[in-house]
């Protein structure tokens, strides 16, 4: 069986705050100050990407709050 290629995210350039990240054939800007400060041009990224469950329900409480006071007749 064949081994998979991994797809990886590599810095192509930096431009102003943003590093131009390549990702396949696609290429996207992320944020210069979320990188470590040693981060350079041909770095491959790893992302670990995960939610904040807490804080997604935090916001969600906050909105329904405004919309609430809104939009509910007292």
């Amino acid at each position: 069986m064949p081994k998979r290629m991994q797809k990886l995210c590599i810095i192509d350039r930096f431009e102003g705050n943003f590093a131009v990240i390549e990702y396949e054939d696609i290429t996207f800007n992320f944020p210069k100050e979320l990188l470590p400060k040693e981060a350079k041009e041909g770095d491959v990224l790893k992302f670990d990407i995960t939610i904040d469950r807490e804080e997604t329900e935090k916001r969600r409480k906050i909105i329904k709050d405004l919309a609430d006071e809104l939009f509910i007749d007292d």
